[in-house]
């Protein structure tokens, strides 16, 4: 069973009591914080990133009549945050509760933002644009596109990790839709501003699930959503090194038949040649998020580890904390959902749940994220109650 008072915590301290001398509980080894951050009503798609000792944070957020502006706010090292900034903001941006913008730090100030703008009239056609800032954010340079294709159809579902001096990315490209194809995965690396052209890494995946991509110590290791024979969607990886894509390996063979798209992509973080992804599955009509490691760099994957409660919604994410990875997920309750966590370590050893905040299941909950600062892990998620918010606190370990 989860650990039900550390939720609670978060629902005292969004409404000032914690403060005001509620003690906030420890859940199994766990310490939920005070909501940190607070965006406006109306606000969704979070996303976080990690440059150093710093983390940065990136929503949408109404910006008028018709409009949406990308949003970020960053978190300093001792805890406190830096005033919201805009990236970007017009009518022709995509508001997505699954694809969502993002926004990708270096340690040298350099940063990297992600975001969906429509193109033609298709209320699908969307395409990936991308700006720089080389001043931590505080403005942004001019936009470009990582692919070249210019097709009015589906391109996004970005993952962007720093790569030599600049940055590598991988999304979904809908070009062979176009003629009746699949939905494809391709990938470019990115300096100064200039995507070098786009390489594709897989010729047929699911249609709109996330990608993941990490840096290891000999490259880079990308996970997705396969699309196989028979409609098994099942999670492959594949390795980046000297220069080209390996052959995909699954992590796990859960053989899920699923004729269609699950909108429910797996994550994936790496400590040296250490990774570890996360992930959801329906096989056999049984819904579970699993975890497993590969402790080379992502050639071979070891067994799965279930990491859910038993009714669990998916929308994972993961992030090393020590020896130890820490997952993320939705999980189903009587009164909606609950944003919950867990540790699970190399031997497949996990520590007990912890709820980090009340939700729901619906897409209006959109994906929990979160990263490590430090000693400290930040969450951050959209409340659908009372037209929602996006809302963040951090984690720490009980002495």
């Amino acid at each position: 069973m989860a650990e039900q008072r550390s939720g609670w915590c978060v629902a005292l301290a969004s409404v000032g009591l914690v403060a005001s001398g509620f003690g906030c509980a420890r859940g199994p080894g766990i310490v939920v914080g005070e909501v940190e951050w607070v965006a406006p009503a109306g606000s969704r798609a979070p996303a976080l990133a990690t440059a150093g000792d710093r983390a940065v944070l990136s929503w949408l957020e109404p910006d008028g009549p018709d409009r949406q502006a990308l949003r970020i706010a960053l978190r300093r090292a001792d805890g406190t945050w830096e005033a919201a900034r805009t990236v970007v903001a017009g009518e022709s941006l995509v508001v997505n509760w699954a694809d969502v913008p993002s926004v990708q730090p270096r340690t040298d100030g350099v940063w990297l933002a992600q975001w969906l703008q429509r193109v033609g009239r298709g209320t699908q056609a969307y395409h990936v644009h991308m700006a720089v800032s080389v001043d931590d954010g505080r403005s942004w340079g001019a936009t470009f596109q990582p692919h070249a294709d210019s097709s009015e159809t589906e391109h996004g579902f970005a993952a962007l990790v720093p790569w030599d001096d600049g940055w590598a990315g991988l999304w979904l490209d809908g070009r062979r839709t176009v003629t009746g194809g699949p939905m494809t995965l391709r990938f470019t690396t990115i300096a100064a501003g200039v995507p070098a052209p786009d390489l594709e890494v897989d010729d047929q995946v699911c249609d709109c699930c996330q990608t993941s991509v990490a840096r290891t110590r000999a490259g880079l290791v990308a996970v997705y959503r396969d699309r196989a024979a028979g409609e098994i969607r099942d999670i492959a990886a594949r390795r980046f090194a000297g220069g080209a894509w390996s052959e995909a390996r699954m992590v796990s063979a859960d053989g899920w038949h699923y004729p269609g798209c699950p909108v429910n992509g797996p994550q994936v973080d790496a400590r040296d040649d250490t990774v570890a992804v996360a992930w959801f599955t329906g096989a056999n009509d049984t819904p579970r998020v699993y975890a497993a490691f590969s402790t080379d760099g992502g050639r071979t994957w070891g067994k799965r580890h279930q990491i859910d409660d038993g009714r669990p919604a998916g929308r994972v994410d993961v992030t090393w904390w020590g020896t130890r990875a820490l997952v993320s997920w939705i999980e189903e309750t009587a009164a909606g959902g609950e944003v919950r966590v867990r540790e699970v370590d190399l031997a497949g050893r996990t520590t007990g749940s912890t709820v980090v905040a009340r939700t729901s299941a619906a897409r209006a909950a959109g994906f929990p994220r979160l990263t490590r600062q430090g000693n400290a892990i930040v969450l951050a998620w959209t409340d659908p109650a009372d037209d929602g918010g996006v809302r963040a606190v951090a984690l720490a370990r009980a002495e």
